[in-house]
């Protein structure tokens, strides 16, 4: 799937991929002039990719080869043990968890899960968690406090599941439930963005002692085309909501409101995976290596004090 401001790149591209098979066919020297062709098409993608605007960078986060959850676990660990259900209700497959493995050191990984195809999509819920999703999340935070492993969730999101039955189980008491209980975890908790980041259905898997975000994600209290539906009553004016949110990895690390932000190859993490999965990894032990130093007592204060700093209020 191409995206409207890729077009010109996959143009060149297809011109040079034309270039290569004539070469292949006819014996032709084309060598210095596809030289050139993969410069000017290197050069116009970090023309392209350094300076999209926010809601190509949303529509970026929502490709959909996009790396899911589940891709980058498999990517870091070697034996991922998955595990399932809430032990109340059900096992919600929008979000998922279990211990892995990170270069040796045993970790919990959490996060929210979107399918590739249809079937996977209807199973999967678009990503978006019920409370049993949230409840199956804190349990698993818990049994990582219990054995003193750390956490690492990944968040991709486009909200919490709004429907009728979330609301009945209680979905708004089941994300406040975690936010709370998450300030108080004893062990390390990293929370990384890797897609789509909105609303609560993000927070309920996001406080952390380090928030990171991918290049391409977005996090924000709500979408550019919620946000414009509510504002103009249409989704017309999706890109105004979007400049206006300041919902970019950028714009969050200038407002404190992220502590970093893992670079991605460069047209996205899509166009790389393993590239993608190293940096993530190698940002993920890096601040995994500072937080096992502290005390849990240290980490609770400053998780606290972190969040609490966060906004503008008298």
């Amino acid at each position: 799937m191409l995206l409207e401001f890729e077009i010109p790149i996959a143009e060149l591209e297809k011109k040079l991929a034309d270039m290569k098979q004539l070469a292949q066919d006819s014996d032709v020297d084309v060598s210095e002039a596809a030289k050139k062709l993969e410069s000017k098409i290197l050069k116009l993608k970090k023309e392209t990719f350094t300076n999209l605007t926010r809601w190509q960078r949303v529509q970026l986060s929502r490709h959909p080869d996009r790396p899911y959850t589940l891709d980058y676990i498999y990517e870091f660990s070697n034996e991922f043990i998955e595990l399932h259900g809430d032990r109340a209700v059900k096992d919600d497959r929008a979000m998922v968890g279990g211990f892995g493995d990170i270069d040796g050191q045993t970790v919990m990984f959490i996060g929210q899960q979107k399918g590739r195809n249809t079937k996977q999509r209807q199973e999967r819920n678009f990503g978006m968690a019920n409370p049993d999703g949230y409840r199956k999340a804190l349990r698993l935070m818990k049994m990582a406090e219990k054995f003193n492993k750390p956490i690492i969730t990944m968040i991709d999101t486009p909200g919490a599941f709004p429907g009728i039955e979330a609301e009945e189980r209680g979905q708004g008491e089941a994300i406040a439930r975690n936010l709370k209980e998450m300030f108080m975890l004893k062990v390390p908790v990293i929370c990384v963005i890797i897609g789509e980041g909105a609303s609560g259905g993000a927070l309920g898997i996001a406080v952390g002692d380090r928030v990171l975000m991918m290049e391409n994600a977005w996090y924000s209290v709500i979408s550019p085309e919620n946000c414009s539906t509510i504002l103009w009553r249409t989704w017309d004016y999706k890109e105004q909501a979007a400049e206006a949110l300041k919902l970019t990895a950028t714009d969050m690390l200038e407002q404190k409101l992220i502590d970093g932000i893992i670079k991605e190859p460069l047209g996205g993490a899509h166009t790389n995976l393993k590239e993608s999965a190293e940096e993530m990894k190698k940002e993920l032990k890096r601040h995994l290596k500072d937080l096992l130093k502290q005390s849990p007592e240290k980490r609770i204060s400053d998780r606290i004090e972190k969040f609490a700093s966060m906004g503008v209020y008298k």
